[in-house]
């Protein structure tokens, strides 16, 4: 299928990102959010990151013109899918969330549109199996911050067809991505490693056995990871990935136990950044940022 249009229904963290991805991929990109607020704060992030890829040399201004150029909004989910070729659901972890929208996709997209969900944990049979367009569903999973990620994982369903998987492929290399195909399975790859890494790290500061600080230099200095595992679940925020380990515990059993601290950390309302606190102290950054 020759994809032109895309939508991505939400627009948070991932929604913006994969919104800003299709758009530099050339293609029109529609971005629809129940909240509108959030649907401004997504395309005003989206322009901040071009004007910084232009800054630091890694974006051409006439790329950035013509991706922005791209980017429209849409009041509601039948208007954002109209038009779409390749629809990319990026709402929050809740499977009643998905399988609505889903039902919704299934009804109103146009004939032939590929259905794609930015999941990172749950299975994708879970909420397309109630479509009839089952050889069109796919997992498509981003990673934050999606303009400097270079990773798709393309998780295909028994019955995903051969053409969707291509498409997608090809979707993904335009935005400058590159593809792992995963078969079914809660978690896929990077979600189940990265959970028992984080779990476990949360297991070792429970113990005392050292600080958050130098845990996540050991295994950035140690194993050569990018972000320590309390930098990465700070940014995911620690929200998120407590419903991520319930869910793997749920499917896949024990290992994947949430770690009390972690938990303890939740019901606080320590989740990262995007609170100002969760292992570390973001306060003063959050203040600065909200005078800007």
């Amino acid at each position: 299928m020759d994809v032109k249009t895309i939508a991505v229904i939400g627009a948070g963290t991932m929604g913006r990102g994969i919104a800003y991805a299709a758009a530099f991929g050339g293609y029109h990109t529609v971005l629809e959010d129940v909240s509108r607020p959030v649907v401004d704060e997504g395309l005003a992030w989206i322009r901040r990151s071009f004007e910084e890829g232009v800054t630091r040399g890694k974006v051409d201004a006439s790329v950035r013109d013509r991706a922005l150029s791209l980017i429209s909004t849409a009041g509601d989910v039948g208007d954002a899918i109209r038009d779409a070729e390749l629809i990319i659901e990026a709402v929050p972890e809740e499977l009643e969330m998905k399988l609505e929208l889903f039902t919704i996709f299934d009804k109103f997209a146009k004939t032939g549109a590929i259905f794609a969900s930015n999941t990172s944990s749950l299975s994708i049979a879970d909420f397309t199996d109630v479509t009839v367009s089952r050889d069109r569903c796919v997992g498509m999973h981003f990673f934050n911050p999606v303009p400097k990620m270079k990773l798709i994982e393309l998780v295909r369903t028994p019955h995903t067809s051969d053409e969707t998987v291509a498409t997608c492929r090809e979707v993904a290399r335009r935005m400058g991505k590159e593809v792992v195909v995963v078969n079914e399975a809660p978690g896929f790859i990077t979600t189940r490693v990265n959970a028992l890494i984080g779990n476990e790290a949360f297991n070792m500061l429970e113990a005392g056995i050292a600080t958050p600080e130098d845990i996540d230099k050991a295994l950035k200095l140690g194993l050569n990871h990018p972000m320590g595992p309390f930098e990465l679940v700070d940014l995911v925020g620690l929200d998120v990935r407590l419903k991520i380990l319930e869910y793997l515990h749920q499917t896949l059993g024990e290992k994947y136990r949430p770690n009390s601290l972690l938990r303890q950390y939740v019901e606080e309302g320590r989740l990262g950044r995007k609170t100002g606190r969760g292992v570390y102290d973001y306060s003063q950054q959050k203040a600065a940022e909200n005078k800007t």
